[in-house]
């Protein structure tokens, strides 16, 4: 059947622009209604529209913008058209290098460069992390738990180090699988843990230069991430539980992973 030949009672399916267009609610209420209904029977538009939410909602968490959720959008979540994200990017990479030359001629001045510089960056990263899969229910993971065995495999020779899946049991957290991601100096692996009401915690694990004993806390909004540094691996928890909860399953987590933290008691 051609372009023409279409039957006129069957609705046009949207094109990207109107699917960026409903996931910013810029549609009049037929148009935003006739979408849904589209979406509700196409799995590969849903699944579209659902990574765009997830990314705009990632967004909105990292910038502190207001956590409300449109009632419109339980379907799916949705991702910023193309341009608007180019330009966050842009945003970014400009803030970044400009910060590296503020910084440059300080660094070069302190021995070893800025202290804490590189836990406190593999932190943001965890949490950025957490903030951007953690809200995904189609595919939080890569790799799921019911593969565990060859999850811990391949993220091991990914990260030329022998890894292991603490457990969180104890705690009402099962594993949900994991993923790998790209670190700050190399490649970095992030663990998801749910419990029986969905709220999530992740582990990330990655390579660092620096070895340092010292337990820390990074807040970001409602998130927050206890890390460590043992044997030149970097660990970092994330999640939005109480700081006390959180930090008592950080040492838990610390002390299975091969670490000390007694001094941090």
């Amino acid at each position: 059947m051609s372009h023409d030949d279409r039957d006129p009672a069957v609705p046009k399916p949207p094109d990207l622009q109107a699917l960026s267009a409903f996931v910013d609610g810029e549609l009049p209420d037929e148009a935003h209604a006739a979408v849904r209904e589209h979406l509700a029977q196409d799995p590969h538009a849903a699944a579209r529209v659902e990574d765009w939410l997830a990314q705009k909602s990632a967004l909105k968490a990292l910038c502190g913008a207001p956590a409300a959720e449109d009632p419109s959008f339980v379907l799916v979540r949705v991702r910023a058209p193309l341009w608007r994200r180019a330009g966050l990017a842009a945003c970014w990479l400009v803030a970044g290098a400009g910060l590296a030359l503020a910084l440059g001629p300080l660094a070069a001045r302190l021995p070893g460069g800025l202290p804490g510089l590189g836990p406190a960056t593999f932190a943001k990263r965890a949490d950025v992390a957490y903030a951007v899969y953690t809200p995904e229910q189609r595919h939080p993971v890569e790799v799921a738990a019911s593969e565990e065995k060859h999850l811990v495999t391949w993220l091991s020779k990914r990260l030329n180090r022998p890894l292991s899946v603490p457990s969180l049991q104890e705690y009402g957290y099962s594993l949900v699988g994991g993923r790998l991601l790209p670190g700050e100096a190399g490649p970095a692996a992030q663990f998801m843990y749910e419990n029986q009401e969905g709220a999530r915690l992740t582990l990330y694990v990655t390579g660092i230069p620096e070895d340092e004993t010292a337990f820390r806390l990074f807040r970001d909004g409602n998130r927050r991430t206890f890390y460590w540094v043992s044997d030149h691996m970097g660990y970092a928890m994330s999640g939005p539980i109480s700081e006390g909860k959180l930090r008592e399953m950080a040492i838990d987590v610390c002390g299975d992973l091969g670490g000390k933290p007694s001094s941090w008691q």
